[in-house]
């Protein structure tokens, strides 16, 4: 819990921007023009939070919100040039440094580092506890 409070400190100092931010930014360049909805799926955050995240977002001029040009009733979020530079100057996420250090580990090391969180999480209480926002665990587990 530490090391994240200590990598989001980093990443506003750094960029300016939360997280969470950052993680509405990476969403909108992978889907490209997206709706709110969208976007809240692929970052496991409510519509409402995302909706906040985008105001910030559209403040900052990092995402310009579109109407569609087949239905003018959906307006999508896309990255403006200002979103795009942001994200290309922005340090890799946490859980993402995590999967790749986790990754070069040999197979047996992974077993036993998976054994023992699972362990710890049983000790907690904590198993079905959807860490989703926090970290991907499918991409662990593959």
């Amino acid at each position: 819990m530490r090391a994240t409070d200590l990598h989001s400190k980093r990443m506003i100092k750094e960029c300016g921007v939360t997280i969470p931010q950052i993680m509405v930014l990476r969403a909108i360049k992978k889907l490209g023009d997206v709706t709110v909805r969208r976007v809240s799926q692929d970052v496991s955050l409510s519509q409402a939070t995302v909706t906040t995240i985008l105001n910030r977002l559209e403040d900052r001029g990092l995402i310009a919100r579109v109407r569609s040009s087949g239905d003018k009733r959906i307006v999508n979020a896309k990255l403006t040039e200002a979103g795009n530079e942001m994200l290309a100057d922005a340090p890799p996420l946490l859980h993402e440094k995590f999967i790749n250090r986790f990754e070069s580990l040999e197979d047996w090391e992974k077993t036993q580092l998976l054994s023992a969180l699972q362990r710890v999480a049983s000790m907690m209480d904590a198993e079905k506890i959807d860490a989703a926002p926090v970290l991907d665990i499918a991409a662990l587990t593959s």
